[in-house]
């Protein structure tokens, strides 16, 4: 195992605790046999045997004594390396790392296919949740036409303590952090790096080619351009507004099939409060699947932390005991470099925006059957369907110069 951190340490107390759940098809049991870290002193004080020990990843790697490599480290690099180099000695690769898979994807794919050692990364998306396997597998008699979910914790619980608190979104932030719900950094978590990754992974099992991260989008637009990048922009104003119209905000990640194209974004999208998204608070986790014939399938749950990652992990690790092979299971090879996502917010669809208290007067015409709610401060509206240009120009009309609102596509 590389790594001993919050993920790491619950997979060595899953083999320490229960080590007969983890076996082979014929009974055998997995043996933990050593643990790369970077800090000797601190994972013993953790709890990690002092046996298992090594501050040499390489070497765990190459040792002709180990079958499996589970890689909790995170990261881009030294991770991505070890991977590969695992990968093309024949061995097989556990791993719950959303950015390397999912940035790196292609060149790690075609190394696991060259040599045929299994790479498997549930524990990559939604924690827990075994929504990866259960595209990959469950639903391979269906066409998947869209995958979407509140994939980030971190966003999710922001998002509802600052609905249900009426609070802004730099003291719950700061609240957050001081409970270790967001990273002392937390642009990776607000500002959708994360939720992208998640997406491209998500993507890659249901449409069978790799997205290139940079091109998913991450900031929602405004009447005169693009917002703020993932959660940082929303306040508890438009939370407040959203909700007298029935709605709530979530950042939802979305890929949807049309034909050869594959469009993608990670936006905070207005969702009826009374829909399974809108009732999907606090760090809990929510992908959404749409297939032919099936029809609409949810799975929900812990989507982040030691015992919902290190549950994916050992089921990886056991999967491969028993010889099923990659996350990808049978899936066709997803062949050539990442491709462009294209961008879903052209399509028509109804917008929802607060604008400032602005002079009073007729709505154009793309607002016309709006529907609006009134506050001292200004007004919520969610508009009709319309497409985004349409809405840009609608709401800009309204606003004084200098104003500039954000607008939130409504996923009903």
């Amino acid at each position: 195992m590389l790594g001993a951190g919050t993920v790491g340490r619950a997979v060595a107390e899953g083999f320490a605790g229960h080590p007969e759940r983890l076996a082979t098809a014929d009974g055998a049991v997995i043996t933990l046999v050593g643990v790369a870290v970077r800090d000797l002193e601190r994972a013993r004080a953790a709890g990690i045997r002092g046996d298992l020990l090594s501050d040499a990843p390489a070497h765990l790697v190459a040792d002709p004594g180990t079958d499996v490599i589970v890689e909790v480290m995170g990261g881009d690099e030294p991770a991505r390396t070890l991977i590969v180099a695992a990968l093309r000695a024949g061995k097989a690769v556990v791993t719950a790392n959303k950015h390397v898979i999912a940035h790196h994807g292609p060149d790690l794919e075609a190394a696991a296919r060259q040599t045929g050692a299994a790479l498997r990364f549930e524990a990559a998306v939604a924690g827990g949740i075994p929504v990866l396997g259960s595209i990959a597998s469950d639903l391979v008699a269906n066409e998947i036409t869209r995958v979407r979910g509140i994939v980030n914790g971190t966003t999710n619980y922001i998002l509802t303590a600052m609905a249900q608190e009426g609070l802004p979104y730099d003291e719950v932030l700061q609240d957050a952090q001081e409970l270790g719900y967001a990273e002392v950094d937390p642009s990776g978590d607000v500002e959708g790096d994360d939720a992208v990754n998640k997406l491209v992974i998500l993507a890659r099992l249901a449409f069978g080619r790799w997205l290139s991260p940079a091109t998913v989008g991450r900031r929602p637009p405004t009447a005169r351009g693009d917002g703020r990048p993932g959660i940082t922009g929303v306040t508890d104003q438009e939370l407040e507004g959203a909700a007298a119209l029935g709605l709530t905000i979530k950042l939802l990640a979305t890929a949807t099939r049309r034909g050869e194209t594959i469009e993608a974004s990670v936006v905070p999208t207005a969702v009826p409060a009374d829909s399974p998204f809108g009732w999907t608070d606090g760090v809990t986790n929510r992908v959404e699947i749409d297939a032919e014939p099936l029809g609409t399938v949810g799975l929900s749950g812990p989507g982040a932390g030691g015992p919902a990652t290190s549950s994916a992990v050992l089921g990886d690790l056991v999967a491969i005991a028993r010889g099923l092979g990659s996350t990808w299971a049978g899936l066709p090879a997803a062949t050539g470099p990442a491709i462009a996502a294209a961008d879903p917010l052209d399509a028509r669809r109804r917008w929802f925006a607060f604008l400032p208290a602005v002079k009073a007067g007729p709505l154009p015409a793309a607002l016309d059957a709006a529907a609006t709610v009134g506050f001292e401060d200004g007004t919520a509206i969610r508009s009709e369907a319309v497409t985004l240009s349409e809405a840009k120009a609608a709401f800009a009309a309204i606003l004084p110069d200098g104003v500039d609102v954000t607008l939130y596509p409504v996923d009903d």
